[in-house]
């Protein structure tokens, strides 16, 4: 029997959420308390405890609080945090603190149930929808960190040119692609170097294609 302490300030809501926790059978809502406090008082009686199921956001103290207090107490003790909110700021700073899973209040019975299993088996958990919204989070960041990086600091004829430089165009056979004067290609392929910080022209390519100025 999983024994399992519930930390939420409103009645109602440890009321609906020990129903839905004691359903599978072998899960026991032992202590229902309104804030961080009362759990710590009850964890100083010295009944064995396996998870605290709390809310982030009660007074006295909150689920944060309460999750560092336990590691100090009983680091035995495993935290389910069952919040509203659904910003990756609170779940991280949740799991820094030390809980063992993160659920968005809106979770089922099932999910319920699957967090408090893997949690007791010393798994970390994260709900569903929280899942896809990191996710989504690191595609976006992902995509943001493949972006040409300074091109405004680039004429369009220095990219123009770089594109030829590529492509293993000499200055002479640039200069005739694009009508301009040697002269003018080198001093273009030395602006490059100097604005890329580079000594030659392998590493000025390497450096484009690296930081997305070609294609």
């Amino acid at each position: 029997m999983i024994s399992i302490v519930l930390a939420d300030d409103h009645s109602i809501v440890r009321s609906g959420l020990k129903k839905l926790v004691e359903q599978p059978g072998n899960i026991k809502v032992i202590k229902e308390c309104a804030n961080g406090l009362e759990v710590l008082e009850f964890v100083k009686t010295g009944e064995k405890i396996d998870i605290v199921i709390s809310d982030l956001n009660m007074p006295e103290m909150n689920g944060t609080e309460l999750t560092i207090a336990l590691q100090r107490l009983d680091p035995s003790i495993k935290v389910i945090i069952l919040s509203m909110y659904d910003d990756l700021n609170h779940v991280s700073t949740a799991f820094n603190a030390g809980a063992n899973a993160y659920l968005l209040k809106s979770a089922d019975t099932e999910e319920l149930e699957f967090a408090v299993k893997m949690v007791n088996k010393n798994r970390k958990y994260m709900g569903i929808e929280l899942i896809e919204k990191l996710i989504k989070f690191q595609i976006n960041h992902l995509c943001q960190d493949q972006e040409p990086k300074n091109l405004s600091q680039y004429s369009e004829r220095e990219l123009q040119v770089l594109e030829l430089i590529a492509e293993g165009l000499t200055n002479n056979e640039i200069s005739n692609k694009l009508f301009l004067s040697k002269r003018t290609i080198e001093g273009h392929r030395q602006s490059l170097l100097q604005k890329t910080s580079q000594n030659n022209t392998a590493s000025l390519i390497r450096y484009a294609i690296k930081n997305r100025l070609i294609t």
